[in-house]
């Protein structure tokens, strides 16, 4: 039996194991890993908390969701409200639901809408926020943003894990449910879904507000790192375009796409942005055009690309070695 016959035979054992592996290499790894690479994992589990989450709704859907910076912006908020009412698990419960709370009644007033609209009203639904938090602040408590308590980098870590780990958990079983095949029929064409009897409403609705659990609850667990938080932290357009810009780069339509593309960019944010913060994003806008050009399914699409190619030069280097046998003989 052969390296390739062993693969196609175990490939599913082979998937587990290595999945097994990476997840003991993130739960030690605080027990030997240095600070700097311990907050550069959190920083990379958060990107691929809000990448993945993302992609649950819009990548299925098509609809391109503009307001993730907004249920992570409720969530660091809800930290700073209650750092001293509650314990950091409840708060991060109450994160993910105020965002959910959030995302239901904006999903069933905009979510009618389509293309472009629901676009720029996301992304307005972004600054709209923003603006609202600094004024009540300025109105109501006279200072401009809240400070946070500091927590380890241990908790963090391990809280963020949790929640990266429930997150991708989620998006596989959402997508092979019900739900998710309405949710694909939805991105192929809303108007047939409809004529099959499927609620597009509810189920938009519905996935919009599950995928906003895991912004909102991210939210509350970055906050402690930051210490300090305003308006323009909190809801910042970066926390809406950067998942985006992850999930296109490492193919939103797999489910490990956004995966790859959050390490590949959360590696590149943390190491390069303070050393080359003018030239970071001027080299992430040139990868970007040259993967949409070129990469239309991102990185995780070369997969299949390369597995095409490889299966096609054994099956030649097979042929020619059984020619070879044959003119022996």
């Amino acid at each position: 039996m052969d390296i390739t016959t062993l693969i196609s035979t175990h490939k599913k054992l082979l998937l587990v194991g290595f999945l097994v592996l990476i997840l003991i290499f993130l739960v030690t790894f605080p027990l030997y890993g240095s600070v700097y690479y311990t907050r550069l994992l959190i920083v990379i589990l958060m990107y691929v908390t809000l990448s993945v989450s993302w992609a649950m709704f819009s990548g299925s859907t098509g609809y391109m969701s503009l307001a993730p910076a907004a249920f992570f912006g409720v969530g660091m908020y809800t930290m700073a409200l209650l750092q001293y009412k509650l314990p950091f698990p409840v708060i991060i419960v109450v994160g993910g639901l105020l965002g959910f709370i959030l995302a239901l009644l904006i999903g069933m007033v905009t979510l009618r809408l389509k293309g472009m609209y629901f676009a720029i009203f996301t992304f307005g639904l972004v600054v709209f926020m923003a603006r609202v938090v600094a004024y009540a602040e300025s109105q109501i408590t006279g200072q401009r943003g809240q400070h946070i308590i500091p927590l380890d980098d241990t908790t963090i870590f391990y809280a963020m894990l949790g929640l990266t780990i429930v997150t991708l958990l989620a998006i596989y079983f959402i997508r092979r449910s019900r739900v998710g095949l309405a949710m694909q029929s939805i991105g192929g064409n809303e108007d047939a879904a409809e004529h099959m009897g499927i609620n597009t409403t509810m189920v938009k609705v519905l996935t919009f507000a599950i995928s906003s659990i895991f912004m909102g609850a991210a939210g509350v667990i970055t906050a402690p790192r930051l210490i300090y938080i305003n308006a323009d932290i909190a809801f910042s357009p970066t926390f809406s375009f950067m998942p985006i810009l992850m999930s296109i780069f490492g193919g939103m339509g797999h489910f490990y796409g956004p995966v790859v593309g959050a390490a590949v960019f959360g590696y590149l944010e943390k190491t390069l942005r303070a050393q080359f913060s003018t030239y970071f994003m001027l080299g992430f806008g040139i990868i970007m055009v040259a993967v949409i050009l070129f990469l239309p399914n991102g990185i995780a699409g070369l997969v299949p690309m390369l597995r095409d190619k490889l299966g096609g030069v054994i099956s030649k280097w097979r042929k020619g070695g059984q020619a070879e046998q044959h003119a022996n003989t």
